[in-house]
């Protein structure tokens, strides 16, 4: 029964964690990238235009457009290299990020053009902070085919954000118009972002909207840039789930044996039961019912224990790296910072379900072997 306990409440707490790296990738991260990009292959100068018209889809719920470019970034001696992304204030992604902030830092950023938002891990390359001022460093190119001069530009660092996603690392956040300015886009922007209802049909949506468009324009879509990290947490998921479903499996196998030890100790009792009139399948029903036993308590015990760890995990991971003073997490390698934690019952019946039926199952060859002990022989050996 510990045994099953264990199993029980090991599966729960992987799923668990398997399950908020699965929400986290849907709701924290892809509601930072877009789910369809369209590009032209020159500047989107009509965008307006072709936003409406991508609009119009059916599959579509929001298109907003962007601009970026890549840029060097310098505060005194220190320089980085990030991504610059211009978008409109009222943007999703842009809200989201703003949410995270003071209401001075926000203000400051919708009020003032020349300002922008650093990543945590970027802003604390550069030893940066909310109020400083930064030079970026753009060089010519793009898709103008400007290779003139290099443009460079001081901006005020509204805030610095913490996402908790591999986008902290090095993505810089601007006003659009200032962004397409940089780029030396004019009025133009690189392309649109465009979030969809569905986030598995992205594939076929992006092609209907570029055949939709003009001659020109092309999409990428979410799961050419983060559809291997997605497939990679499934993959892992499943793998997991059947390591530790055979723990539950070695578990009723312990059943099995516990039971025959039970019946060969018993026989006495089970040949007095038969000589007073109790039939084969009462003997057997008496097994199948201490192994349902077993199995509701294993189940019951393990999925309690196994819900409260799962919300113990976090915490428990924070303080460990406090004390040890290290990340065990960094969006440098890893899609979040942080473990996540999303537990589902469908998952915990599952497991419970599961485990329970194998514990049935594992009670039917000990409960055929008592039901098919001979009353006369047990007594005759016992006689003798």
């Amino acid at each position: 029964m510990l045994g099953l306990v264990l199993a029980i409440a090991l599966l729960i707490v992987v799923l668990s964690v398997m399950n908020g790296f699965d929400r986290e990738m849907r709701e924290r991260i892809l509601s930072l990238v877009p789910h369809i990009t369209l590009y032209s292959h020159r500047p989107m100068t009509d965008w307006e235009a072709l936003q409406e018209r991508v609009a119009a889809h059916p599959a579509v719920h929001s298109v907003t457009p962007f601009t970026q470019f890549d840029a060097l970034f310098m505060r005194g001696t220190d320089i980085e290299t990030a991504r610059g992304i211009g978008m409109a204030v009222d943007d999703p992604a842009t809200e989201l990020m703003l949410a995270s902030l003071a209401a001075s830092q926000r203000a400051a950023f919708e009020q003032r053009p020349d300002s922008l938002l650093l990543g945590v891990g970027i802003a604390r390359r550069l030893g940066v902070s909310a109020g400083d001022t930064l030079t970026l460093i753009v060089p010519g190119g793009g898709l103008t085919g400007d290779t003139g001069a290099t443009r460079l530009e001081a901006l005020y660092l509204a805030g610095v954000v913490e996402t908790g996603t591999e986008l902290d690392q090095g993505v810089a956040l601007l006003h659009l118009a200032t962004a397409s300015r940089l780029a030396g886009l004019g009025e133009a922007v690189s392309g649109l972002r465009v979030s969809t209802l569905d986030l598995f049909t992205v594939g076929s949506t992006g092609w209907e909207l570029v055949n939709s468009l003009p001659v020109g324009h092309y999409a990428t879509n979410w799961m050419m840039t983060h559809g291997n990290l997605y497939a990679a947490i499934q993959l892992s998921r499943d793998l997991v789930s059947i390591l530790l479903l055979s723990i539950i499996a070695v578990a009723a196998f312990n059943v099995v044996s516990s039971l025959v030890l039970v019946v060969f100790d018993k026989q006495d009792n089970i040949a007095i039961l038969r000589t007073l009139g109790a039939s084969g399948a009462d003997i057997a029903w008496i097994f199948v019912l201490q192994g349902a036993l077993i199995g509701v308590v294993g189940v019951l015990a393990g999925s309690l224990l196994g819900a409260g760890l799962s919300q113990l995990v976090p915490g428990l991971v924070a303080t460990l790296e406090r004390l040890l003073d290290i990340r065990f997490l960094n969006t440098d390698v890893y899609p979040v910072a942080f473990l996540p934690v999303d537990l589902l019952l469908r998952d915990v019946l599952m497991v419970g379900g599961v485990a329970l039926l194998m514990c049935l199952l594992a009670a039917v060859y000990p409960a055929r072997r008592a039901a098919q002990l001979a009353p006369a022989m047990v007594l005759n050996q016992d006689r003798s």
